[in-house]
């Protein structure tokens, strides 16, 4: 069980609110990268039963996200996305972009955080807002948790909207990373308007053989 500990320490030095951070769709070789801010205050506490299992989205089944989704979205001071499309991450790298859909997730919030903790190496740039950057805090961090699930349940939903409108490469079972089914796919058809074209295998200087993967 995740608990409230590092957003403590920081509403202990009089910040009112804090604000998780996390992304989903880094990895994949389509669709968009899209980033979660989930704000709490010091008054927010874990006192159900489903606050208390929320963890890393990777940790948890399609089906408890989906219910943890509704929780947070309830439970929360404020809850905001961010969504970054595959042109944008191809101009500009997945990293850049990863930062892009945090800023637009923050700057969605109608109550502006007083700190941030986010999911990761590195600190979000060229945002004026005290911040902290976790190695692995989907997993350790009550907050970013709770972004991780938000950022996961909603990219999950619009991968499976573009299953409708390119349905042959099921988008909805693999949701755009690079499963053998998906590849083949790729193999067989091309890339789509959503592919990214600065991923493997499509920038690649040798021509993609699935059998490599």
């Amino acid at each position: 069980m995740l608990n409230l500990e590092n957003e403590k320490k920081f509403f202990a030095l009089n910040y009112k609110t804090v604000a998780g951070v996390d992304e989903a769709g880094r990895g994949p070789l389509a669709g968009p990268v899209v980033a979660a801010c989930v704000l709490i205050d010091d008054k927010f506490s874990i006192d159900s039963d489903e606050l208390k299992i929320i963890n890393d989205s990777k940790k948890l089944s399609p089906k408890k996200r989906q219910e943890l989704f509704k929780t947070i979205k309830q439970e929360a001071l404020a809850v905001e996305i961010g969504v970054v499309n595959n042109q944008m991450i191809d101009k500009i790298n997945i990293l850049q972009a990863s930062f892009l859909a945090m800023t637009k997730a923050i700057n969605s919030l109608k109550k502006a955080p007083h700190y941030l903790l986010v999911d990761g190496h590195f600190k979000i740039p060229k945002i004026n807002v005290n911040q902290s950057a976790i190695i692995k805090g989907d997993s350790s961090v009550f907050s970013i948790a709770a972004a991780s699930i938000i950022a996961k349940v909603s990219r999950d939903w619009l991968m499976c909207q573009y299953d409708k409108k390119y349905p042959i490469y099921n988008f909805e079972k693999h949701k755009g990373y690079g499963t053998k089914e998906h590849l083949k796919k790729i193999k067989e058809f091309g890339p789509c308007p959503i592919h990214r074209l600065s991923f493997a295998p499509f920038k690649i200087k040798k021509p993609f053989r699935l059998e490599r993967v």
